[in-house]
C-alpha cells in the first residue's frame, strides 16, 4: 500500500529516494543541493505539482523564480503537462520578470506611471549620453560606459546615488550623474533593468501592508539555480518570507561560475543557516555521465575548500576512459580535434551531439580555421564566429581603408569608432558633399576640415607608418593607432574583445607563414572567405563550438575541452582575484560534467600569442585528475627526445621542432623539473655546450635564466 495520498503516488514512481524526499517535504524550508545531471528541474516542477495536487497550496500561493526566460518557460511547460489547470495566473518567472509584474500591479505605490517603459542596455546608455550632454559633462574624463557600470553596479548592490561612496572629485561627480540620471528616468517614466529589481525591493521594504499581503499569499517560494543569486536578489526573496513561508532553494555551489556578474556563492551557506537550519537534501545520483567522467569531476572539485560538499555517482557503469592529448601546437591540437570529430561522425555520432569547448572566445579562431579547411559544419553557440565579432569587423574595416580608401562601408563603420566627436550631422554633410561631387566619402573627407579631416589624416598616418612592416605588425599597429586597443582596455567587459584582436594578429602571422601571397589584400580576402561561409544553417547537423560559460546547462555525447594550459585555463586573471582559482576549478567541473559518454582533454606545448610562438605549461587541472580514469593518446618519450611524444595512436602530432640547445639534450618547449623551483617549460636558450643557459618558465616561481652546468634540471 502506498504511503502517499491516494491518486498521487504515480507522480513519484520514477523518482529516486532523494528526489522523492525533496518533492514530498513537509511545509518547511530546505536547501536542495543538486549536482550536475541529477534531475533538479524535474524535482522542482514535480514539487510544485505535488503541493497543488495534494491540496497543500493553490496555484495562487506559489512563487517560483529562475534566471532565464527559457528555464521559466520549460518549468511552465512541464507543470502544464502534469496539471490539468490554467497556469497563466501562477507567479513563475525570472527575477526581473516577476519584479516587473509586481511593479505593474502596484505602480502607484512604486511611484511609477502605469505605462512605464523598460530601457534595455543600449537604451540606457543612450539616455546617459543625452543626460551628460545636457549636464555639460566631459565624456573623455567620464566615459558614458563607465558611468553606466557605476550606476548599475550600485543598483545591483541595492544602493542609490545617496548611498554611493564619494570620496574624491571623480566619485562625487559620478554620484551626481547617478542622481541626475535617476531623476531623468523618473521624469520620463522609464526604468532600466537593474531598476526593476531595486524598485521592487524598495516597494516591499518600505510598504509593510503590501509586504504582509504577499507573505500571506505565497506559502511556498521555490528558487532555481540559487547559486547564481546576487546580494540584492537574495534580499528581495527574503522580504517575501514570513514566519509561515516555506523556501525551497535548489542549487549547486560547485557550478557557481558567474562571480563576474555579481553572483554570490555565500548565499547558499547563508540560506542554510537562516532558513534551512541544516535541512539539506543532496541529489547526487547523476543521470547524464558515465562513471569515469564523474570520478574525474568529483576528484577535481574536492580540492575547493569553500563548498558544501557532495559526491556524484551513476548506475550507468564506468564507461570509457577520459582521453588526454598533448599537441605540439594550437594548430596540431585543432587538427587532432577535426580528425576525432570525423571518426566519431563516421561511427554514427551526430555532429550536433559533439561540443568543442574553450575558456576564451579568442581560442575559437584556430579551431574554426581547421574546421573550415576540413569542410566540417559547425555552429558557434551563444556567440558569433570569429570574423563576425564586432571588434574584428572594426579592425578589418580599418585595414580595408588602408588598401582601398574608397570603401564607403568601411569608412562609415570606423569614422567615429572609437568615438572622436564626429556626429550624424557631420556625416550627413559629408555624404551630401560626396554626392554633389560624385566622389567617395574618403575623397570628400580629404577636402573637409575639422574632425572628419582629422580622421583622414589618421588613416594616412597609419598607412605611411605600416608601409614596410610585416603583415602581423601592420595589424598590431592598426589596433593601437586607431584607438581600438585603448577603447577595449578601458571597457569593463573588453578583455575578451582584446583577446580576439590579439588573435587577429596571430591569424595574420599564421597566414604569412602558410600563404604564398603574403599581402594585406590577400589576408582580407582570406578573412572574408572564412567569415562568409561554412557555419551551418538552422536545422542542419553541425559541431557545437562554445565557451565553457555558454555550455552550462547543456549536455553532449562527446565533449572536447581544449587549451588546457596555465594562464589559459585556469585563466591568468584568476591569480589576481579572491578565490579566483576556485571559480576556475568550478568552471572546469562544469566543462567535464557536460559529457555523457566520451570526454577529450587537450593542451598544446606551443601556442601563437601576439603574433609570436609562446610555450606554456599544461594546466594544473590535468594533474588534479585521477590517473586511473585517464588514457593518454600520446606520452612524452623517455629517451633521446625529452620534449617529444611517443604516439600511442600512431597518427597524431607533428614532427619534433628543431630547437636551440639540441647539443645539450634539452630543447625549447621541453617540460623540466628543478629541485627548488618545481616544474616548468624551457622557453629560450643561450650559448652552447658547457656555457649554455636556459630560460625556464616555472609554474609557481616565475621565469628564470639558469646555467645548465649547475641547474640540475631533469625532464618532467
Amino acid at each position: 500500500m502506498s504511503a502517499y495520498p491516494e491518486g498521487h503516488s504515480s507522480l513519484l514512481e520514477n523518482l529516486n529516494p532523494e528526489q522523492r524526499a525533496a518533492v514530498t517535504l513537509p511545509h518547511e524550508s530546505a536547501l536542495i543541493l543538486a549536482g550536475a545531471g541529477s534531475g533538479k528541474t524535474r524535482v522542482l516542477t514535480t514539487r510544485i505539482v505535488w503541493l497543488i495536487q495534494t491540496g497543500q497550496v493553490s496555484p495562487h500561493g506559489i512563487l517560483a523564480v529562475t534566471f532565464t526566460n527559457k528555464a521559466a518557460k520549460e518549468m511552465m511547460t512541464r507543470i502544464s503537462a502534469m496539471l490539468p489547470i490554467n497556469t497563466r495566473g501562477m507567479w513563475v518567472g525570472t527575477f526581473h520578470g516577476l519584479a516587473n509584474r509586481l511593479l505593474r500591479t502596484h505602480w502607484r505605490e512604486a511611484g511609477l506611471p502605469q505605462s512605464f517603459q523598460i530601457l534595455d542596455s543600449q537604451d540606457q546608455l543612450s539616455a546617459i549620453k543625452r543626460l551628460m550632454k545636457a549636464m555639460n559633462v566631459d565624456t573623455e574624463k567620464y566615459e558614458p560606459k563607465k558611468v553606466q557600470w557605476f550606476i548599475n553596479g550600485h543598483k545591483e548592490a541595492g544602493r542609490r546615488a545617496r548611498d554611493a561612496e564619494a570620496f574624491d572629485e571623480y566619485s562625487m561627480r559620478m554620484a551626481e550623474i547617478f542622481e541626475a540620471y535617476d531623476a531623468q528616468c523618473q521624469r520620463e517614466g522609464v526604468a532600466d533593468f537593474p531598476e526593476l529589481l531595486l524598485r521592487a525591493y524598495e516597494l516591499l521594504y518600505r510598504n509593510e501592508p503590501l509586504r504582509q499581503h504577499y507573505r500571506d499569499r505565497f506559502k511556498h517560494i521555490l528558487v532555481d539555480e540559487f547559486q547564481d543569486t546576487n546580494t540584492l536578489q537574495y534580499r528581495w526573496l527574503k522580504l517575501f518570507a514570513g514566519p509561515h513561508t516555506a523556501l525551497f532553494a535548489v542549487g549547486d555551489d560547485d557550478q557557481s561560475i558567474y562571480a563576474f556578474r555579481g553572483a554570490n556563492t555565500a548565499n547558499m551557506a547563508e540560506f542554510e543557516r537562516e532558513f534551512a537550519h541544516g535541512n539539506v537534501i543532496k541529489l547526487e545520483q547523476n543521470y547524464r555521465s558515465h562513471g569515469h567522467i564523474l570520478t574525474a569531476a568529483n576528484t577535481l572539485i574536492a580540492r575547493n575548500a569553500h563548498r558544501l560538499g557532495k559526491n556524484l555517482w551513476t548506475a550507468e557503469g564506468e564507461g570509457e576512459p577520459i582521453r588526454i592529448f598533448e599537441a605540439w601546437s594550437d594548430q596540431d591540437e585543432a587538427s587532432f580535434v577535426v580528425d576525432e570529430v570525423r571518426t566519431l561522425s563516421r561511427e554514427g555520432v551526430a555532429l550536433s551531439d559533439m561540443a568543442l569547448l574553450y575558456r576564451s572566445n579568442a581560442q575559437s579562431r584556430v579551431l574554426e580555421h581547421a574546421l573550415f579547411s576540413a569542410h566540417v559544419p559547425y555552429r558557434v553557440y551563444g556567440g558569433l564566429r570569429f570574423f563576425e565579432r564586432q571588434e574584428i569587423k572594426h579592425a578589418l574595416a580599418y585595414l580595408r581603408l588602408l588598401t582601398n580608401p574608397e570603401d564607403d562601408g568601411a569608412f562609415l563603420r570606423v569614422v567615429n569608432f572609437p568615438t572622436r566627436g564626429i556626429g550624424a550631422r557631420s556625416l550627413e554633410q559629408l555624404a551630401d558633399n560626396a554626392a554633389r561631387s560624385g566622389s567617395s566619402l574618403w575623397q570628400a573627407a580629404c577636402t573637409s576640415s575639422g574632425k572628419v579631416a582629422g580622421f583622414a589624416k589618421l588613416i594616412e598616418g597609419i598607412k605611411q607608418a605600416t608601409a614596410d612592416l610585416p603583415l602581423a605588425e601592420v595589424i598590431d599597429h592598426v589596433i593601437e593607432a586607431s584607438g581600438l586597443g585603448d577603447y577595449y582596455r578601458a571597457d569593463k567587459d573588453g578583455a575578451d574583445r582584446l583577446e580576439n584582436l590579439n588573435e587577429l594578429v596571430n591569424a595574420a602571422a599564421l597566414f604569412s607563414e602558410e600563404s604564398e601571397e603574403n599581402t594585406l589584400d590577400a589576408f582580407l580576402a582570406h578573412a572574408a572567405l572564412e567569415a562568409g561561409e561554412h557555419q551551418a544553417g538552422a536545422g542542419h547537423d553541425a559541431l557545437q563550438l562554445m565557451t565553457v560559460h555558454a555550455a552550462k546547462g547543456l549536455e553532449f555525447h562527446t565533449v572536447f575541452i581544449t587549451g588546457l594550459e596555465e594562464s589559459l585555463f585556469p585563466h591568468e586573471q584568476s591569480a589576481h582575484e579572491e578565490n579566483g582559482l576556485e571559480e576556475e576549478r568550478r568552471l572546469m567541473y562544469v566543462a567535464i560534467t557536460r559529457a555523457r559518454r566520451r570526454l577529450y582533454l587537450s593542451h598544446a606545448q606551443s601556442r601563437m600569442l601576439h603574433g609570436q610562438v609562446r610555450y606554456g605549461l599544461p594546466s594544473r587541472f590535468l594533474d588534479e585528475l585521477p590517473a586511473q580514469v585517464l588514457l593518454h593518446l600520446n606520452r612524452r618519450a623517455e629517451s633521446a627526445c625529452p620534449s617529444g611524444m611517443q604516439q600511442a595512436t600512431g597518427h597524431y602530432g607533428s614532427p619534433a621542432p628543431r630547437s636551440p640547445g639540441s647539443d645539450t639534450g634539452y630543447k625549447v618547449g621541453q617540460s623540466v623539473a628543478h629541485a627548488k623551483f618545481g616544474t616548468g617549460i624551457i622557453i629560450d636558450f643561450e650559448g652552447r655546450g658547457p656555457d649554455a643557459r636556459v630560460q625556464v618558465k616555472f609554474r609557481d616561481a616565475g621565469t628564470k635564466w639558469l646555467a645548465l652546468a649547475y641547474a640540475k634540471l631533469s625532464p618532467a
